[in-house]
């Protein structure tokens, strides 16, 4: 079923979280919401939040409020961006094209996947508002260079490198239900890509170690990413300090603080505890974003006031976007903006830039 409205009883992430249930089969539900193995870290992501305690502060003057803010070059009206997401015909016949709607129309940034279900340039060719594209290094470097040189004659902003999944997480849900992409759904951005040659390991040898890392990407393919776009190259997956100086000195325009929603590794701390130590090391000299666990207006709050510039969110919006098409996105979108702005309010932060660690209580 495909509303045009946003049907009734909605009124937060959790809500559109239990309807989209009824919109999408049971395979492409468990892909959405799995992670990887027993999804301690998919739990944790969203649970940490809850550990964090505001404090209000009272009788502050709020002429001029707003959320908006400046990031690489583009004026957004708040600080939320979607972030990519594989294949969303999976969830929405209109797939990318109904979110790129969505985001245009209420101005928020959008991130478009490498693995989209839409071209590349026909998403763009549908928005109004800049897009950054993000970028998985393909065995095939020839190819990878070819989709950069593509995003950048499309229009796209930025380049957005995901570097915390060199291969898949062990992701038991999808695997009991047998997941595969339904006929008429694919990754129509790596048509015609070379694929590596299978190596069939016998019985003694390692099935992950036997030819098949070869290819991955290291630091030095950040490198020659740089050597051949001149976009802003944004690097998502940190979740290490010590990974922090070595971005910078490639020189990195931005940091996203993310374990991928859970779904690679498990058991890694959630990304809201691992974001304080993360923002003291980067010291304010690249934006950070962070993603993973984001289901309410104070947890944007709560991020931004340990570091972060901005977040992102993706079961979220995808959740709205199986039950309402873009008319959903945009009422999600809606939703976690003023709930952003009631805690700014009840924490006396007239913008976003008044956000910091006095508002958080410690015992």
């Amino acid at each position: 079923m495909v509303y045009s409205i946003v049907p009734p009883q909605l009124f937060s992430v959790e809500d559109y979280e239990k309807s989209s249930v009824k919109h999408m089969d049971h395979t492409a539900w468990s892909y959405l919401v799995g992670g990887s193995a027993d999804e301690i870290t998919a739990d944790k992501n969203k649970c940490a939040f809850d550990e964090i305690q505001l404090q209000t502060q009272v009788l502050r003057d709020f002429a001029g409020a707003n959320t908006r803010l400046n990031l690489l070059g583009s004026t957004l009206p708040f600080p939320i961006l979607l972030a990519p997401v594989a294949w969303h015909k999976l969830f929405h016949p209109d797939g990318e094209l109904a979110t790129v709607q969505a985001a245009s129309a209420i101005g928020a940034g959008m991130v478009v996947s490498t693995q989209s279900s839409v071209l590349l340039e026909d998403v763009a060719e549908n928005a109004t508002k800049p897009l950054w594209f993000q970028l998985y290094i393909q065995p095939d470097r020839m190819f990878t260079a070819e989709l950069v040189k593509r995003a950048e004659q499309a229009g796209y902003k930025a380049l957005v490198l995901t570097i915390d999944a060199p291969i898949s997480g062990v992701r038991n849900r999808e695997q009991r239900v047998n997941f595969h992409l339904p006929q008429g759904i694919s990754s129509v951005n790596l048509a015609g890509m070379k694929r590596p040659a299978v190596h069939n390991a016998s019985l003694l040898e390692s099935p992950l170690f036997s030819g098949q890392l070869e290819s991955i990407p290291t630091w030095q393919d950040i490198e020659w990413l740089k050597s051949i776009t001149s976009l802003p190259i944004i690097v998502k997956g940190i979740t290490s300090v010590a990974d922090v100086e070595q971005a910078i000195t490639l020189g990195v325009n931005g940091l996203i603080v993310s374990n991928h929603g859970g779904r690679v590794l498990d058991t890694l701390p959630s990304t809201i505890e691992l974001l304080p130590g993360i923002a003291e090391q980067v010291a304010g000299r690249v934006p950070i974003l962070l993603d993973s666990g984001i289901r309410r207006g104070t947890d944007i709050l709560k991020a931004l006031a340990l570091g972060a510039s901005a977040v992102m969110i993706g079961r979220p919006y995808i959740y709205a976007l199986s039950v309402a098409g873009a008319v959903g996105v945009v009422h999600l979108l809606n939703i976690l903006r003023a709930e952003l702005e009631a805690a700014m309010v009840l924490t006396g932060c007239r913008t976003l830039y008044e956000i910091d660690r006095s508002l958080l209580w410690k015992s």
